[in-house]
């Protein structure tokens, strides 16, 4: 049997590269190498006791049945009151979608927004799956690219010049993965008034990172008058609240919006796991000091790193302000070598390292920007000094 019975949807979906690097990763310490995986996006906290125990109590209580598509109607009211107290946002529950994490919520828009050769706009750098997942529902890419001289924060003429006849939305996140790189109120507010020009474009914003933004200044876009009705914000619990594994996202929109990607939900999984709809509600209505507490404990790492990355020639970094990537340019090691291995590319690069010295990177080749590597600092301080130590001494064999 052969590959000629999958579909040409699949075959032109590309693998998900930090998906691949932990695959790597696991491989090679099953040959008893000692690999520190810098590769996954997500936090090395446990979920806190009071969220655990929030789902402890609700499948004793009996909530294991399916759920409206849309969500319990004590999270999507929670979830209303959170957008409101902390993001200035008027969506009413009915205007809310709760998804098997934020993932789903962009696939479900892509989904319902999308006719083939419909444009999105995509910020380069930009999450992998965005890409991927535009393409998987017949759209077609079109990206704005800024490097790290830039703080990889494209321009709104950048942005003005993508928009075409096509174009059905505009896609970004703040704080950013893979960049960490948070947008002001002042950048917004200039591409919400790009926007705000073209009758017929949305903005769907993603804002999973929003609660590991270390300026203290979280904006969202939606919040401008001019494109409030024509703003999607999406966000989820893995990241602020480390409930990766819950698989619980949401986003709110307008109606019309939110009904039609209730409807494509209603077809593909249904209503998110009951009992973590009620742990979703509880988080958000409770104590936020375990999530600041990881945040400040993302800003000590980051420091760590960004010092130590500073001291190794070749390397230039921006100074991210949120989520827990560092995303450095290495392209003065193109065309470098070792005697046996040359370094063409990123992809080169993150190879290169993952055999010689064990550490796991995702090359930014996956994220549109092919001179750059993704490090998450989501690890221990004492992984994150062994790793770059390694990567350093390694690095200094490239002449």
């Amino acid at each position: 049997m052969t590959n000629n019975l999958l579909s040409d949807r699949v075959l032109n979906l590309a693998e998900s590269e930090t998906l691949k690097m932990a695959r790597m990763a696991r491989e090679l310490r099953a040959l008893g190498h000692d690999v520190i995986s810098l590769s996954l996006g997500e936090p090395d906290f446990d979920t806190p006791d009071h969220i655990k125990e929030a789902a402890y109590q609700a499948l004793k209580e009996g909530y294991t049945k399916y759920t409206p598509v849309a969500g319990l109607a004590e999270l999507t009211k929670a979830i209303s009151e959170k957008f409101k107290r902390d993001n200035n946002l008027d969506y009413r529950p009915e205007q809310i979608v709760v998804s098997n994490g934020a993932k789903q919520t962009i696939y479900n828009l892509c989904q319902a927004l999308l006719n083939p050769g419909d444009e999105v706009v995509l910020f380069a750098p930009y999450w992998v799956s965005y890409y991927e997942i535009v393409k998987l529902s017949g759209g077609i890419p079109v990206c704005v690219y800024a490097g790290v001289e830039h703080d990889f924060k494209p321009t709104p003429e950048q942005l003005d010049n993508a928009i075409g006849n096509r174009t059905k939305f505009v896609l970004f996140s703040s704080p950013c993965n893979p960049t960490g790189t948070v947008f002001t109120k002042e950048e917004l507010e200039a591409y919400a008034n790009v926007v705000a020009r073209y009758d017929n474009v949305l903005i769907v914003s993603d804002e999973i990172y929003e609660y590991i933004n270390f300026t203290h200044q979280h904006i969202s876009i939606g919040a401008f008058p001019n494109v409030k009705d024509r703003t999607i914000t999406v966000n989820g619990f893995a990241k602020g609240f480390s409930m990766t594994g819950w698989r619980l996202g949401y986003m709110g929109a307008p109606k019309y919006i939110a009904d039609a990607c209730a409807k494509i939900q209603g077809q593909v999984t249904s209503g998110a796991a009951s009992f973590t709809q009620k742990a979703g509600a509880v988080a958000l209505m409770s104590d936020m000091q375990p999530t600041e507490l990881m945040r400040e404990a993302f800003r000590e790492r980051r420091d760590i790193v960004i010092s130590m990355l500073e001291e190794i020639p070749g390397i230039k970094t921006n100074h991210p302000d949120g989520a827990f990537y560092i995303f450095p340019d290495i392209s003065s090691f193109f065309g470098k070598t070792d005697g046996q291995t040359t370094i063409h590319n990123a992809d080169d690069f993150c190879d290169y390292v993952m055999s010689t010295c064990y550490v796991g990177l995702v090359s930014g080749s996956a994220f549109g920007d092919p001179n750059c590597f993704r490090l998450s600092y989501a690890a221990s301080e004492e992984q994150l000094r062994e790793a770059v130590s390694r990567l350093k001494e390694v690095l200094s064999r490239l002449k």
